[in-house]
């Protein structure tokens, strides 16, 4: 006999790599869910994870019961939303995934704020750069910044968010300022691991129309943490491609400068993905649409367009200003 509560343990189980980390998503330790596990397969008379491995992997059994056990759960829980949803509360569990710091900066805030508007929801807020490397049966929202592949997952797109090159002033004075997008090659660029992309390949495109150009950069820093790679661009160690979320008030403030301006990068729109089966949720939807809220007015774009019109010319001894004018692509 299997209950209900055995197929949540197994979902669960399932759903991540190792059994250590489904004793931390159970909140139990690990002897616990090993005990409870062996219990499961000797009710049923079939091994459900082959142990011999490091990485927890499912039997023919095992995957044929996470496969219902799902299902069933999945079912359960829209029976709570529908039930909670006539009472007007919203509650469950609500898992969400995001980018580390763009998570930190706008996303975290609001899962705080949402926590104290609805008690009843219990929130796991996962910070990665690696989304994709996580089951999607283990998260609910995913906030996603840049390119996207092919996906059947719905998207509801948060805020606009264009990409640029930039340098320190200090950087730019020292080893010139790249007119063409083929002198990146010649240049110290700054490399960031990030969604699987193809790091060191740079496409740009001319603002005024024409024709595309592709350079294969040779990095010499990468790092797969954003705020890294901004303080190390920051302290004149070369060109980095950078969101304009983490690098508008730099850009502002002129301790970074805009290069190639007259090219344009891919824009990175910031977006929610959540699952088909979600978009009944009324926890998913109304964090969605707090989400959305939060980043309205766009906040890196808020009070500095207008500084970021005028910059510093780093070969100029006297640092006098020079104009600029620029406009984001924002298609998407």
């Amino acid at each position: 006999m299997i209950s209900t509560e055995d197929l949540r343990f197994f979902a669960t189980v399932s759903s991540v790599a190792s059994l250590a980390a489904a004793a931390r998503a159970l909140n139990v330790t690990p002897p616990a869910v090993t005990q409870r596990l062996r219990l499961l397969e000797e009710r049923l008379g079939v091994r459900l994870v082959d142990r011999s491995g490091r990485r927890l992997a499912l039997t023919d059994e095992g995957i044929l019961l996470a496969e219902h056990a799902g299902r069933v759960v999945e079912e359960i829980n829209s029976i709570a939303d529908a039930l909670a949803a006539r009472r007007d509360v919203v509650s469950g569990h609500l898992r969400i995934l995001a980018p580390l710091g763009f998570g930190r900066r706008y996303v975290a805030p609001v899962v705080a704020s949402f926590r104290a508007q609805f008690p009843e929801v219990q929130i796991d807020l996962l910070l990665s750069d690696r989304p994709f490397h996580f089951r999607e049966e283990t998260w609910d929202v995913l906030v996603h910044i840049g390119e996207l592949r092919d996906s059947e997952l719905v998207m509801h797109k948060l805020a606009p968010n264009g990409r640029f090159l930039c340098a320190a002033p200090a950087y730019l004075a020292r080893h010139g300022e790249p007119a063409r997008p083929e002198e990146l090659s010649r240049h110290a660029c700054i490399v960031l691991k990030e969604n699987d992309e193809d790091i060191t390949l740079w496409r740009l495109t001319p603002a005024l129309g024409g024709r595309a150009a592709s350079v294969r950069v040779r990095p010499s820093l990468t790092t797969n943490d954003g705020g890294v790679a901004r303080e190390w661009a920051l302290g004149g160690m070369g060109i980095v491609m950078r969101s304009e979320w983490d690098v508008a008030e730099d850009l502002a403030r002129g301790t970074l400068v805009e290069v190639l301006r007259q090219w344009r990068l891919p824009p990175a729109d910031v977006v929610a993905l959540i699952h088909t089966r979600q978009g009944r949720s009324a926890r998913t939807s109304r964090f969605v649409e707090q989400l959305h809220e939060a980043l309205k007015p766009v906040p890196w774009r808020a009070g500095v367009c207008t500084s970021r019109r005028r910059r510093k010319n780093p070969m100029s001894p006297t640092g006098s200003d020079a104009s600029m004018e620029h406009s984001t692509s924002n298609h998407h």
